[in-house]
């Protein structure tokens, strides 16, 4: 297994069957929970913008010449997908000196929402995995994360707010 294939198939998780994408935002969660713990959202901020430059250059290596622009083994963009959606959590966390853990809701919310917006691919997600470019296939799970990150956050202020849990 060459760079390319360790980054883009995140160490082979890209592999497990069924559901590669599934997988690949489920090993994101721990990840995010080092990231976390060692820098706060900042760190999990710069490891993103990261994992997206990386995932770009490993998606661009692994699809060249290949009639498949986005094979499920890569699951990179599943990473940084997820990383977002959770952003909703680490940033107040960080911001107010909650521990993340206690966050837990938003630790579900954010990881079936993103697989939600992944899977379904609605307006600006299908748009961006429709480029069939490298681009496209790390474009449309930001943008997943992205929506997931705002359901978190609409979420929240419902049960904070309206139902004052």
């Amino acid at each position: 297994m060459n760079i390319a294939q360790m980054i883009g198939t995140v160490g082979g998780v890209g592999y497990l069957r069924p559901a590669p994408g599934t997988w690949g935002s489920l090993a994101a969660l721990p990840m995010v929970w080092v990231l976390h713990t060692l820098g706060g959202f900042p760190l999990l901020a710069i490891a993103t913008i990261t994992v997206f430059i990386g995932g770009l250059w490993a998606t661009r290596e692994m699809t060249e010449g290949q009639d498949d622009h986005d094979p499920s083994e890569i699951v990179i963009d599943e990473v940084a997908g997820q990383f977002i959606a959770l952003w909703a959590i680490s940033y107040p966390s960080w911001a107010h000196g909650i521990d993340i853990t206690a966050l837990w809701p938003g630790w579900v919310a954010g990881f079936i929402l993103f697989r939600l917006f992944d899977i379904t691919k609605p307006g600006p997600v299908g748009w961006a995995d429709r480029r069939g470019d490298p681009m496209g296939v790390m474009l449309d799970d930001v943008i997943a994360g992205i929506f997931a990150a705002i359901g978190v956050m609409v979420l929240a202020g419902i049960a904070h707010g309206v139902l004052g849990l």
